[in-house]
């Protein structure tokens, strides 16, 4: 029998955060008092939509990019009772001045359809309207500098056929199970595929390769549309970096002579091993990804929306 009042107290990943504050529909709670219903969407189905951000030097980096993302992906889940735009974004930065950070933060927003009056699964049973929730976490970029080992995994991308990957929705379970796989292999992530074979993102990143000097990347249709996927993207157009999004297969990537994940919590995080295959040369040889690091730290120094405080 499973001791309910008797459970491991593990360390945390970064010991500062056991004492953070984390806002639920307008009130700020110690993290071990941040609970939500049990009737909520997000636990009777994933009926949600989120959202991460990144703090830097006193700016929330591409904050009005990603309060577009939300209330689109909400939309298209047709949630009702929403929060306003200035709402949300106040929520944001008075959980930010609550726990003092200006910094290497991570904002986890997520925008759930709300409490129900009964357990079910029809919308018309949410009668409170929607919730959010802002945990705003000290944490740095999550991958080593060092480079990501991953492998091919058995678990295909969903798309538009069956659930559009421009809805950035909490029904991750494809991903998590890619997830796992790499885990038991013993490697960093799972490279996911499209129905047809070809590339669409890792479990958790969207995929970039760089051969013969052009950046390459899959077409964001069986793959989130990032934004830091479409920052690279820009920074490649103004830099007079050559690229194209197209159709990608493994063996281009296990050929390729660079390839990198992007995403808000690992930022560019460079492929160093794929499905036991080395890419490219040594790391320390590579172009075009330390150029487009570089470019992208120098974006995050400057621009963002200011903190208040």
């Amino acid at each position: 029998m499973i001791e309910w009042d008797n459970r491991p107290n593990p360390a945390l990943p970064f010991e500062k955060n056991r004492d953070i504050k984390i806002w639920i529909d307008g009130t700020l709670y110690p993290r071990e008092e941040a609970k939500i219903s049990v009737l909520d969407s997000v636990v009777q189905g994933g009926d949600a939509v989120w959202e991460g951000l990144r703090v830097y030097d006193g700016r929330i980096f591409h904050l009005d990019a990603h309060l577009n993302r939300l209330f689109d992906s909400a939309k298209i889940m047709a949630f009702e009772g929403l929060p306003s735009r200035e709402q949300v974004r106040d929520a944001v930065i008075e959980t930010l001045k609550a726990n003092g950070m200006r910094d290497g933060a991570h904002i986890r927003l997520t925008l759930t359809r709300g409490k129900k009056v009964t357990s079910g699964m029809s919308p018309h049973w949410n009668q409170y309207g929607c919730s959010l929730i802002v945990l705003a976490e000290w944490k740095p970029p999550v991958f080593d500098k060092s480079g990501l080992r991953i492998i091919t995994s058995s678990i295909r991308r969903n798309g538009p056929e069956t659930l559009d990957s421009k809805i950035h929705h909490n029904n991750l379970i494809n991903n998590i199970l890619a997830k796992v796989e790499a885990n038991l292999a013993g490697v960093d992530e799972a490279m996911m595929l499209d129905p047809e074979g070809y590339l669409a993102e890792t479990n958790a990143c969207n995929v970039f390769l760089v051969r013969n000097g052009k950046v390459l990347t899959p077409h964001a249709d069986f793959c989130l549309p990032g934004i830091t996927r479409a920052t690279v993207l820009k920074l490649c157009e103004i830099n007079d970096i050559p690229f194209v999004e197209r159709r990608l297969s493994m063996a281009e990537l296990y050929t390729a002579d660079e390839a990198f994940t992007t995403g808000t919590m690992g930022e560019l995080t460079p492929i160093v091993l794929a499905d036991g295959r080395t890419i490219g040369k040594t790391l320390d040889t590579w172009e075009l990804l330390p150029k487009l690091q570089k470019l992208y730290a120098e974006l995050t120094a400057r621009s963002g929306e200011p903190l208040p405080f």
